[in-house]
């Protein structure tokens, strides 16, 4: 670009003998914004055209994304579970299982209170010698039996109430975090399929048609916000001292109609010989420096990047 417009600069000095108003030679430069997409695919949808206007968060262009679309829902998929995991581990069981767990609780109690009834009855036998030592034995080895029974029973109930472990709960949380991350990194990539402009601009140039294979990180469409529009131009050795970052400068070309008010923003920190191309014989061995200037936003629209332009100091 900057040897494109420094060739039409050339040709406008060449078709003029000196410049008007002692006036300096210089030429329109845009910056461009080059939209593309980060993942390789094809070019499914293109939302521009080559001189349209568009506005920040227009959209541009589209990829295929089928495959990102199922890896999405499978990552949402996985997060449902995850989910539905920690909730199931911080409740206790359901009112069925508890209602099930009293029963064998009572169950249990029963067999307890009939074996402390025999222990009871073998001991009275005994002692009237009508039962043996190991009968008395068995009877009370079954009342412990099922009296270990029924306090087991009663901790079941007691930990049916109870959600897991905190250390389980932990876990499943960590579980549902990354199920989430992973959803959070597909919902990014599904959405890097289709680009939207991050400005206000003009469209300069589209790269690519529809059905055409776009490689990673290649720009498809390329904008021209008015902002990004500015005006270079040389400043001999002698004259540098009468410029300054923030001076007001004159832009003039022809079919501009009024002159347009610019604001020099950069003065390049080392000298350079006059450039062959703008070269006289009175200049050709003298230094210059390359300065920018740039106009309002709404002004900068009669620009054309590569437009030859008269700049005057004030």
């Amino acid at each position: 670009m900057k040897t494109a417009a420094t060739i039409l600069v050339a040709l406008a000095v060449a078709g003029c003998d000196s410049p008007k108003d002692n006036a300096l030679q210089g030429y329109a430069e845009g910056e461009y914004v080059r939209v593309g997409a980060p993942f390789a695919g094809t070019l499914v949808r293109l939302d521009v055209q080559r001189g349209s206007r568009v506005e920040a968060g227009a959209p541009l262009f589209a990829l295929e994304a089928e495959n990102e679309s199922a890896a999405r829902r499978e990552a949402e998929d996985r997060l449902d579970n995850a989910r539905a995991q920690l909730e199931n581990l911080r409740k206790g069981r359901r009112p069925t299982e508890i209602e099930a767990v009293r029963a064998q609780l009572a169950q249990a109690q029963a067999a307890f209170v009939f074996t402390a009834a025999e222990l009871k009855r073998q001991e009275d036998l005994l002692a009237k010698g009508f039962a043996t030592r190991q009968q008395l034995e068995e009877a009370r080895t079954a009342m412990a039996r099922d009296r270990a029974r029924v306090d087991e029973l009663k901790a079941q109930v007691a930990t049916a109430h109870l959600a897991a472990r905190p250390d389980e709960i932990r876990a499943a949380q960590a579980q549902a975090s990354a199920a989430k991350a992973v959803l959070d990194q597909a919902d990014w990539r599904l959405k890097q399929r289709t680009a939207v402009s991050t400005v206000a601009g003009v469209v300069a140039d589209t790269l690519f048609v529809r059905g055409e294979w776009v490689g990673a990180g290649q720009p498809v469409v390329s904008l021209l916000p008015p902002e990004n529009l500015k005006a270079r131009f040389y400043v001999p050795e002698t004259g540098l001292g009468a410029v300054r970052i923030g001076q007001p400068v004159e832009l003039r070309c022809d079919g501009c109609g009024a002159p347009i008010r610019a604001t020099i923003t950069w003065i390049a920190p080392q000298a350079e010989y006059t450039p062959p191309v703008i070269y006289s014989k009175e200049s050709r061995a003298k230094l210059v420096f390359l300065v920018e200037a740039r106009p309002a936003p709404a002004d900068a629209t009669r620009l054309k990047p590569g437009q030859p332009l008269d700049v005057v100091l004030p």
